[in-house]
């Protein structure tokens, strides 16, 4: 069977250049792109990288490539991440990692925000498969389940507990996370707008028309998608 994530990370490290701060978020498609880059790419070494990732990170130092924090860089020249759904305007939802406001921050200094992955992660439009995850500053957990439930009565809240120690999830901002699960979907701009102006809320894991191109692998090939905004 083709492994489309390495088709698609191996188009994405085509679009790298020579001397150019790259972004890598978390996922086993960026796994592939990051080992491409070290073991293709013969100017890696030309090449200064930064993850939200912490095992993206172990992985890129293990790999002998050149890594900074983002604290350490003004700008990346392209951000690279998967997500678990996307639809025409490129908005996606990455529900997974926990790790969506360090994700968010890299995107918005990248020139480019690319999404990789197989087509399998397109939807025309964002269904309510895949929560919505917030990161909440813990003095503040009441009051935003009570907020959200007014805006959003049928909406299911979910604290993330962890599974290796007792208690909730806590984020690398020593805030805790929410998923939230929506009995219908709920339109991207209105859900940005909405969750994003409660105060306590750090950021949600909806990234609404940041993406500037998709690059998905799947049985037609590669396909380079562009946001299609109505």
């Amino acid at each position: 069977m083709t492994d489309y994530k390495m088709e698609a990370a191996k188009a994405a490290s085509k679009l790298i250049k020579a001397g150019q701060t790259i972004g890598v978020g978390a996922g086993s498609t960026i796994a592939k792109l990051i080992r491409l880059i070290a073991a293709e790419c013969t100017f890696s070494s030309t090449l200064t990288l930064v993850s939200s990732s912490f095992n993206s990170s172990a992985l890129i130092l293990k790999s002998g490539l050149n890594l900074k924090s983002a604290a350490a860089v003004d700008m990346l020249d392209i951000y690279f991440d998967g997500c678990d759904q996307f639809d025409t305007e490129l908005s996606a939802l990455k529900s997974g990692g926990g790790i969506h406001t360090t994700e968010k921050i890299l995107a918005s200094m990248a020139d480019e925000f690319i999404l990789i992955g197989d087509t399998g992660k397109f939807a025309d439009q964002l269904n309510n498969i895949y929560p919505l995850v917030i990161e909440v500053i813990p003095a503040a957990l009441n009051t935003i389940l009570q907020q959200i439930t007014a805006s959003f009565p049928d909406a299911e809240l979910r604290l993330r507990m962890s599974t290796e120690k007792d208690g909730a999830v806590i984020s690398e901002y020593g805030n805790y996370l929410i998923d939230i699960y929506f009995s219908q979907p709920v339109k991207p701009a209105e859900l940005n707008v909405k969750i994003k102006m409660i105060p306590g809320i750090v950021e949600h894991s909806l990234f609404y028309r940041m993406a500037t191109k998709a690059i998905v692998a799947g049985e037609e090939g590669i396909k380079i998608l562009r946001p299609q905004y109505s």
